[in-house]
């Protein structure tokens, strides 16, 4: 398959909920995109999972940020992206290049309110 897909998979959430399974199988890039809006108190966290059966889903240190560090330490990469307690707007990629994974699901679990989406691009 070749070209690109941009996948709206949470939206306007206004509750902890995580997306449906989103095939990635032979994706060269994926970028994910988290917002928060509609802020109050609490906060968002975003998380990102990923399994090879489509059944049995696993967390890891799998999102690259945009992290300020030296060369030498070279790409960041979390389990998870923590909106503060404000309206936050990230984007994370994914490590695709020691991880390889058939599906992903992200999830947006919410602490007090605010409103959640997310969004999967996938260049293959």
């Amino acid at each position: 398959m070749a070209g690109t897909q941009l996948l709206h998979v949470i939206n306007g959430a206004t509750a902890t909920t995580s997306s449906p399974a989103i095939n990635i199988e032979d994706a060269k890039k994926v970028v994910c995109r988290f917002v928060r809006t509609n802020h109050s108190s609490g906060k968002t966290v975003f998380t990102v999972t990923g399994s090879l059966d489509g059944t049995t889903y696993h967390a890891f240190n799998m999102l690259v940020v945009n992290a300020a560090n030296a060369i030498s330490e070279g790409l960041t990469r979390v389990a998870s992206y923590d909106t503060g307690t404000a309206n936050a707007d990230a984007i994370y990629a994914l490590d695709l290049e020691n991880y390889a994974f058939k599906f992903i699901k992200v999830t947006a679990t919410e602490t007090t309110d605010g409103t959640h989406d997310a969004y999967v691009y996938i260049q293959y």
